[in-house]
């Protein structure tokens, strides 16, 4: 039987600097979800990548002396070598100034230019040159820029503009019909209320004040703007082509999932719905905003001096446990919080205390009860009963906090298993059966229990802690990836090495401030 397709996607990452910790958080929570995907039998097609065009890298590369395309080069490799470290199992790393892209990006535009959709005009208006974005006067926020809070400038020059107003009403329709098509539900009546119901200004989708971009190739003095260019990513990636599409699009598309920053949600549920439209294409099923992750209070920026890049917190804490730390921190609709304190405090209380001490202590009382070899005896007791069916249940709460998207919530149900068989050994006190022969059959009862919760557990971990979940199941010596409780599995464990260890937080608190 054919596996049901999944396509995910993040946001392309803009080439003008380092990403990092908050950026990073949406590729590793991409990856979360396309391994749970995998692991639930879909055939995922994960992509990534990197938008490489814009007035403010032609800035950044003449700063530096050097040829944006060399300025691009260097910030997408930057870009794969972290997402690579954050260990994503992306399919394909797409690039904004692949040939491929361009020419494809250039015939989309002709057809919306051809079929009227786009039109040529003059555009005057305030325009923020950090986010590429043009503002009415009404929009701006102290007379500053409403994203970034930056000064504008008045910008004037001959435009091409698409007629975003034509396909208002149809979008308006579809977002109505289509609850779940912007995810949370905050976002989606931003969208409506904000600014499609006021009314939409036709969008401009050219320049001629900067070259570094892809041409109009019917009118080579413009470059195609970010939105058209950026945005036709999630398909002229995978084969979409005006005249020829691909089996490989007519296969992915429309995508599943577009997972973005709420920073750029208007772009996404907004102008890109209104350009599949007029392509006649459909529309992603969903596109789901995601929260920030703040440095303290504040949104991480470099002019405050406030950011945390994720290969610096990997060699200061692992790879997993940062992980664990944006995936479980991060709610599904409000900012989370990152200091370094509160990464060691989310160590030393779930990682090193709930999980790591639960395998250490079980697969040690194995080796030294019954030299690892445990099978399950089946001399049952209340608590059994209470931990087998928590165990049984746990795969179907997974599934539910996920299909919602709540990411960190799956974890919370992982880890309140664990907890619950920790729980179970202080009931149980496996060192008191071992003291009497006639309780040995419940000791290695209570133990095979144990096996097997901590291995239910560690497959459903696996998505979004890859390594200590391979790793658990290493340390058990068992390769079975069942979600469910199993009753005949015979344990021959190896000895246990210490998953996570606990961190004295002033001393690394002390390393930290003198890095």
């Amino acid at each position: 039987m054919e596996k049901e397709k999944y396509y995910i996607s993040t946001a392309i990452t803009y080439t003008s600097s380092k990403p990092h910790i908050g950026n990073t958080y949406e590729i590793v929570l991409a990856d979360a979800i396309a391994r749970y995907k995998r692991q639930k039998g879909y055939d995922v097609y994960f992509q990534t990548g990197t938008d490489e065009h814009g007035q403010k890298i032609q800035l950044k590369a003449e700063e530096k002396g050097v040829t944006p395309q060399e300025y691009v080069d260097d910030i997408a490799k930057e870009v794969k070598n972290i997402w690579d470290l954050m260990n994503t199992t992306y399919d394909r790393f797409v690039r904004t100034t692949d040939k491929n892209h361009k020419a494809k990006v250039q015939k989309i535009f002709k057809k919306l230019y051809d079929q009227g959709d786009i039109y040529k005009g003059n555009y005057e208006g305030l325009y923020c040159t950090p986010c590429e974005s043009f503002f009415t006067e009404s929009q701006l926020v102290d007379g500053k820029c409403p994203d970034c809070g930056r000064e504008v400038e008045v910008a004037h020059e001959e435009a091409y503009f698409f007629k975003l107003s034509k396909y208002q009403d149809r979008l308006i329709k579809y977002i109505e019909e289509h609850p779940k098509f912007i995810q949370p539900e905050s976002r989606k009546n931003e969208m409506l209320n904000n600014f499609l119901k006021p009314g939409l200004q036709d969008l401009c989708v050219s320049r001629t004040s900067f070259d570094w971009g892809i041409q109009v190739d019917f009118d080579p003095k413009h470059v195609i703007y970010v939105w058209i260019d950026a945005l036709s990513n999630y398909i002229t990636n995978i084969g979409y082509d005006v005249d020829n599409p691909t089996d490989e699009f007519k296969k992915l598309w429309p995508a599943d999932l577009h997972l973005i920053g709420k920073d750029i949600i208007r772009f996404h549920t907004i102008y890109w719905p209104i350009i599949l439209m007029a392509l006649e294409l459909q529309l992603p099923k969903q596109v789901f905003g995601h929260p920030w992750l703040l440095m303290g209070n504040d949104k991480m920026s470099k002019s405050k001096g406030n950011i945390m890049y994720a290969d610096e917190l990997v060699n200061l804490f692992g790879l997993d446990a940062i992980r664990y730390y944006v995936l479980h921190e991060i709610p599904f609709a409000n900012d989370g919080t990152i200091t370094y304190e509160l990464i060691i405090e989310r160590i030393n209380s779930d990682l090193a205390n709930v999980l790591g001490n639960l395998v250490n202590r079980t697969i040690s009382m194995a080796n030294k009860y019954f030299e690892g070899k445990v099978e399950n005896k089946k001399v049952s007791m209340d608590y059994d009963f209470d931990l087998i069916s928590k165990v049984n249940n746990l795969s179907t709460k997974v599934d539910k906090k996920m299909d919602n998207l709540e990411i960190g919530g799956a974890l919370d149900e992982i880890f309140d298993v664990l907890r619950r068989c920790n729980k179970y050994i202080d009931e149980t006190t496996p060192w008191t059966l071992a003291k009497d022969e006639n309780e040995k059959d419940k000791l290695e009862t209570v133990l095979y229990n144990l096996l097997e919760s901590i291995r239910v557990c560690a497959v459903l971990l696996t998505p979004f802690l890859p390594d200590t979940g391979s790793e658990i199941l290493r340390q058990l010596n068992i390769e079975l990836k069942e979600e469910q409780f199993k009753h005949d599995n015979k344990y021959q464990t190896i000895a246990p090495s210490p998953l996570f260890q606990r961190i004295d937080k002033d001393a690394k608190m002390k390393e930290i401030e003198n890095k």
